[in-house]
């Protein structure tokens, strides 16, 4: 029985999938191949690159009018910048790549030779040059994780290939494709000792296109869904089926995840006779950001990075993102991490995303939260509000200027540490979802606890600027009218210089919005 695969490339005989060479033009990719063109294609981790360049290989392979070889050549990142070891690693990943895919077991003892008789400076050029000049079809090379490779070692690469480039295809490949998270024009080459960039895109000028894998659309993630229908006779509800598509916008591993978590790992769901329910999938999404699996994971840890903060921090405030530059922004949306809109603006890339940063980021706080009883919960386990308003203060009151602290983004550290106080009001009981963009001028939360739903947006007040309290009770009234509530709380974090401690000036009181709602304004 197949099933569905988050690990490594897709094996059609054991996994659920989409037919790889149908994700792009293919040809496209065939008219660049027999126009001996050299070109990228670039896609966020996780989104099918590997598969479809075995593939192409593949394919190609069995037209015969090419020999194409794959290779992986990541492992030449930890040489760093020696760049003989480096460039002998890629020789011995591309000739054992000839060796097991095409049967060329000539290709390794010439690697060999070539690695013990030739610096790393013109290694890889010699050795694709003495390969093609005995093969007897043009080659095509599809070197994947390119990207990954650090410095002087990335730019020998480039260099030795655009040295050799006016030699194909009878002393040099026909093709090579380069594969990786970015885009090459938008490279900027670092020395592992160094912040500042050596050179650009300018070392592979010979680059003809630059192609992007995209995610699946809606009915490519309903097809992948019903494989599992026709081989196991359980059935996605429809409900199931957009919320899928919802959840993740089509980025392939995070479809994949959550369709292994709720046919293959929750109970329930393992039970074939039982439907695949909206209500799974949100568990099953639950599930895997609690869990911090591997992908979700490694999108947190690229918060750390201050290029990613330039973004990300003013967003999450709903502030403009004023001088950041372009190439932060492109990284960004190279990773993965967000889109561009059709308006052209940037969005975070999918919902679950959009869950996943700002609790990376309210994680520290929250593990620096003290004991706190749940004084919010009624005796039948219910919520209730007031009580729950109560405890805020209080909390905020004491503790609240000692956690800003363990907050990684200044900026909006004070909504993180409301955000993980309200993670352990709902400790697996409730959601807590988020809204924000860039330009809002806010965040909005929904907590979400039995039968009680509650509304929250969160706006700061800055120096030389007005009290932010008219508008946000405009915004928090169209918020809630969303959510269909008729109250909800504003609350008002004061950043201005000069003012007193929190716990003194820390306040609540009522007030009714434009349009008739109850708010409670929390001023801290």
């Amino acid at each position: 029985m197949r099933f569905f695969t988050t690990e490594g490339p897709v094996k059609k005989d054991l996994h659920y999938r989409l037919p790889p060479l149908q994700r792009w033009d293919l040809e496209e990719i065939l008219n660049l191949i027999d126009q001996q063109k050299y070109f990228l294609l670039h896609a966020p981790r996780q989104t099918g690159k590997t598969t479809c360049l075995l593939a192409l290989a593949d394919d190609l392979n069995r037209e015969g009018r090419y020999r194409a070889v794959y290779a992986n050549i990541e492992s030449a990142q930890a040489y760093r910048e020696n760049v003989d070891k480096g460039m002998a690693v890629v020789v011995e990943q591309i000739s054992r790549g000839a060796r097991d895919q095409i049967g060329d077991a000539a290709a390794t003892v010439l690697g060999r030779d070539v690695i013990a008789t030739s610096t790393g400076g013109t290694i890889v050029e010699e050795f694709l040059t003495r390969w093609c000049e005995v093969s007897p079809l043009p080659v095509v090379l599809l070197l994947d994780e390119v990207d990954a490779l650090v410095g002087d070692t990335l730019i020998s690469l480039l260099r030795q290939l655009r040295a050799g480039y006016p030699k194909r295809p009878n002393q040099f490949p026909q093709t090579v494709i380069l594969c990786g998270v970015r885009d090459l024009q938008d490279y900027r080459i670092h020395a592992s000792s160094e912040k500042t960039a050596i050179t650009g895109g300018s070392a592979f000028n010979i680059k003809a296109e630059s192609l992007r894998l995209g995610d699946f659309n809606a009915a490519e993630v309903k097809a992948l869904l019903q494989q599992h229908t026709a081989e196991t006779g359980q059935i996605f509800t429809p409900e199931a089926l957009d919320a899928v598509w919802m959840l993740t916008l089509g980025q392939p591993w995070l479809i994949n995840a959550l369709a292994y978590e709720v046919c293959f790992r929750m109970r329930d769901g393992r039970d074939r006779s039982q439907p695949i329910t909206v209500e799974r999938i949100q568990q099953a999404k639950e599930n895997l950001i609690l869990r911090r699996v591997t992908h979700l994971d490694q999108l947190a840890d690229k918060l750390r990075e201050e290029r990613v903060r330039r973004v990300i921090e003013p967003m999450l405030a709903g502030v403009a993102l004023g001088e950041v530059a372009e190439d932060d922004r492109q990284y960004l949306v190279d990773l993965g991490l967000l889109r561009r809109e059709g308006s052209g603006g940037l969005a975070v890339a999918n919902p679950i995303y959009r869950e996943v940063l700002p609790r990376a980021l309210a994680s520290g706080p929250q593990d620096s939260l003290p004991q706190i009883t749940p004084t919010w919960l009624n005796t039948d386990g219910s919520l209730n509000p007031e009580q729950l308003l109560d405890a805020f203060l209080k909390f905020w009151r004491q503790h609240g200027q000692p956690l800003l602290g363990s907050a990684p983004y200044h900026e909006i550290a004070p909504h993180l540490v409301l955000m993980a106080f309200l993670h352990r009001v709902v400790n697996g009981d409730g959601t807590l979802e988020r809204e924000y963009a860039i330009g809002r001028g806010r965040m909005d939360l929904c907590l979400r606890y039995g039968v009680v739903t509650l509304g929250i947006e969160l706006k700061v007040w800055r120096d030389r600027e007005p009290d932010p309290l008219a508008e946000g009770l405009e915004q928090l009234d169209g918020y809630l009218a969303g959510l269909g509530l008729d109250s909800g709380w504003l609350v008002i974090f004061d950043r201005r210089s000069g003012q007193p401690p929190i716990r003194e000036r820390t306040s609540s009181e009522a007030k009714q919005s434009p349009q008739g709602r109850r708010m409670t304004v929390v001023r801290a």
